[in-house]
């Protein structure tokens, strides 16, 4: 593969994704719906605009032409079959999205009847893993995997690349990972809940902290828990320092497919997903009684993804 890629789709994830490439001496084509946004990025760091699909068609003169999408979910069906009808026939679609799995292997069988490649990869880490390099899990079949290895390695991070066989399937791990985050950050905020309710007054941030070095559940999400800490404060209410996101964390959270799709899943194929349902509960309760649970969570996902504060 030669060291050029159009980069579909360029908001949080997609213009870091853009960014990191650039910085590993890729040429990178843009497109995003908001021109402007793909005009910045060429001041920035050298994105080259493309206001059409058809201009990502002229503007790659290397064959098979590489498209890199990074879009919701919902707009898929309308978006991919019209970068499919600019391509020619062995040009590749690789789409990033949090799609479900089964909505992939369709779009598989309608996109490749023209002749262009289309597989999935889920991509996590966030903004910052766009940036700093993700992980990426690839479905798709091995050829392709391997035609687009060089741009694959360049976004993830060390050891943060992984193939599994099958269009979807790259999909499909990444649904089962959300749907395990959604599990891991509802543990979190009933624990901190908890300690927030105790007459002890822990100050949490310093929970958080020594629970970063060396115990059982060190990881990013707690990480992520301090720096909401220290920004808000116990209550995730206040603001310190330079923050300058005031208000606070809002306790209504929203619950996007992932979560659902894993639940149906496992009881597709026999098993249970009690804890994982659960968290979903959890969320929709959240809307209709806002709770310090809520803004645990809520803090979480602006920490991480960049989902904002309320």
């Amino acid at each position: 593969m030669n060291k050029e890629i159009a980069v579909v789709g360029l908001g949080k994830m997609g213009a870091n994704v853009a960014r990191r490439l650039r910085k590993k001496g890729w040429r990178v084509v843009g497109w995003n719906r908001t021109s402007s946004v793909t005009e910045d990025l060429n001041a920035e760091c050298g994105v080259e605009v493309a206001n059409t699909f058809e201009d990502i068609t002229q503007m790659l003169g290397n064959t098979p032409r590489v498209v890199f999408t990074i879009l919701p979910a919902h707009v898929l069906d309308d978006v991919l079959p019209q970068i499919a009808a600019a391509l020619k026939p062995g040009d590749v679609i690789i789409d990033s999205a949090n799609a479900h799995y089964k909505d992939t292997v369709r779009r598989h069988k309608e996109l490749t009847k023209g002749g262009v490649e289309y597989f999935d990869v889920g991509f996590s880490g966030g903004p910052a893993g766009a940036l700093n390099g993700g992980c990426l899990m690839v479905g798709g079949t091995q050829k392709l995997f391997d035609c687009c290895k060089d741009a694959f390695t360049d976004m993830a991070q060390e050891g943060g690349l992984q193939f599994f066989p099958g269009i979807g399937a790259g999909h499909f791990v990444k649904t089962v990972h959300n749907g395990i985050e959604y599990g891991m950050m509802q543990a979190m905020a009933e624990g901190f809940d908890i300690m927030h309710r105790t007459p002890y007054n822990l100050d949490l941030f310093q929970v958080c902290r020594v629970f970063q070095h060396g115990s059982v559940i060190e990881s990013s999400l707690m990480g992520w828990m301090q720096n909401a800490y220290e920004k808000y404060g116990r209550d995730l209410a206040e603001v310190s320092g330079s923050a300058g996101q005031g208000g606070g964390i809002g306790g209504k959270v929203a619950n996007k497919g992932e979560a659902v799709w894993t639940v149906e899943t496992a009881h597709e194929l026999g098993t249970t997903a009690v804890v994982i349902d659960d968290s979903i509960q959890a969320r929709t309760l959240s809307r209709e009684k806002p709770s310090y649970q809520g803004q645990v969570v809520q803090a979480l996902r602006s920490e991480f993804g960049g989902h904002g504060t309320k």
